[in-house]
């Protein structure tokens, strides 16, 4: 008896889906820790992908994106420690173009 939990991640790799699940996973994980750790920029940034050691996040409004510099090591540490997060160096912050969608 295996939990589904378990099988997710064989499976998603067998599809060629395993690099979407860990961002997914990331990006879920990411958000949880924004709650936590800078709740006033929770709901308007969210990362995008992690480039080789930098946790690439895109804000929504410079104010957001000047809340999630000042927390950026804290960020930083707790999405190391996650267990879906990622060893990353630094957080790139960039601010949304102003019309550009959401949607990813």
């Amino acid at each position: 008896m295996s939990r589904i939990g378990d099988l997710i991640p064989e499976a998603a790799s067998r599809l060629g889906l395993g690099e979407e699940l860990r961002r997914g996973r990331a990006v879920a994980t990411f958000d949880a820790i924004v709650a936590e750790l800078a709740p006033a920029a929770h709901g308007a940034c969210r990362a995008i992908r992690v480039d080789g050691t930098t946790l690439v996040v895109e804000a929504d409004a410079p104010i957001v994106a000047q809340e999630l510099r000042l927390h950026a090591l804290d960020l930083r540490d707790a999405f190391r420690a996650a267990p879906a997060g990622s060893t990353i160096e630094e957080i790139s912050i960039t601010v949304r173009r102003a019309g550009a969608s959401r949607d990813r």
